[in-house]
């Protein structure tokens, strides 16, 4: 398990939200895992994009401004290649980007739902 506490949570989540907006991601959700056992992570973000060009667009958003403004580096990514599901994890913060038909079929807020949900309004 590699959950640890990490003095900059708020702000990585916040960059995190905050990039994926500038890139007009969907259907953020923010889902706190601090209370489950065995979580990989203390938070997921979710969103959408509705392409694999805006999927990857938010990806490297994500990366750019994280890096920019936390002095933080991805630990892992995957997904890009085809972009129907790109996954950034940073330790303490995982985030999932999808196409909408992808997130729609593999429901992963419904596997995650014992955690606390914060969603959030998608800004137009």
């Amino acid at each position: 398990m590699r959950k640890k506490k990490d003095d900059n949570l708020p702000d990585l989540e916040n960059t995190i939200i905050e990039s994926i907006r500038e890139k007009k991601g969907r259907n953020i959700i923010s889902i706190d895992l601090r209370l489950l056992n065995n979580s990989v992570c203390v938070y997921f973000v979710i969103s959408h994009g509705d392409s694999n060009t805006q999927v990857r667009a938010i990806a490297e958003n994500i990366e750019q401004k994280v890096k920019k403004i936390l002095n933080l580096n991805v630990y892992h990514r995957e997904g890009y290649e085809n972009a129907h599901w790109i996954l950034l994890d940073y330790n303490t913060v995982v985030i999932h980007i999808f196409q909408e038909e992808t997130r729609r079929y593999y429901r992963l807020e419904e596997l995650w739902a014992d955690g606390k949900f914060t969603i959030l309004e998608d800004i137009l």
